[in-house]
């Protein structure tokens, strides 16, 4: 089942002006947060969203400025896909999250590591414990031990991250040394 031209056409010509137009596609390019970040300063964007086979070809060619995929799968449609590119996009907008700073503290943002834990109340719970150096007030240790623990994160999690993070020589190689170490442990 394929989605005809004439209709998508007429839809996105009564918009009257032209927005950046989307098409959620498994062939197009993967949603990254610095995607969301330029698409999330764009005045107006239009999504479309194929289903079963997707769309006409030369509705691709002549209307969609972008196509964008969520991942190497295939859905039904591409509504679910549309829904997360709403919110990854929406919540870049000044306002959206109460404070500016929300989505820069965040995996992915601006270093290109995974987030830190984080931890709530109770202190302990089943015999485990929220991390003394989050307890003591010391922002500096705090701050140095949210650094390294993203660069455990991102070591144990997503190695493949640590290639393109804006990370220091010596953070580098401490995470290769514990990769290395995970690894050995694996093998034993």
């Amino acid at each position: 089942m394929l989605m005809t031209v004439e209709p998508i056409a007429d839809a996105l010509k009564s918009l009257g002006k032209k927005t950046l137009t989307v098409y959620m596609s498994p062939q197009g390019k993967p949603l990254t947060q610095n995607m969301l970040k330029a698409l999330s300063i764009e005045d107006e964007i239009t999504i479309l969203c194929g289903h079963y086979e997707g769309v006409d070809e030369r509705v691709l060619e002549r209307y969609i400025d972008t196509e964008i995929s969520i991942g190497d799968y295939i859905l039904t449609g591409g509504e679910l896909p549309a829904m997360v590119l709403i919110d990854g996009v929406s919540r870049l907008i000044n306002g959206v999250l109460g404070s500016a700073e929300s989505p820069e503290d965040e995996s992915f943002s601006p270093d290109g590591l995974l987030e830190y834990p984080q931890y709530t109340r109770p202190r302990e719970y089943d015999g485990m414990s929220v991390p003394e150096v989050l307890l003591n007030g010391n922002h500096s240790e705090i701050q140095r031990w949210r650094r390294k623990m993203s660069l455990v994160n991102t070591a144990k999690k997503r190695p493949e991250l640590l290639e393109n993070a804006h990370i220091t020589e010596e953070e580098r190689n401490w995470a290769k040394t514990f990769i290395a170490c995970k690894e050995e442990k694996h093998d034993t």
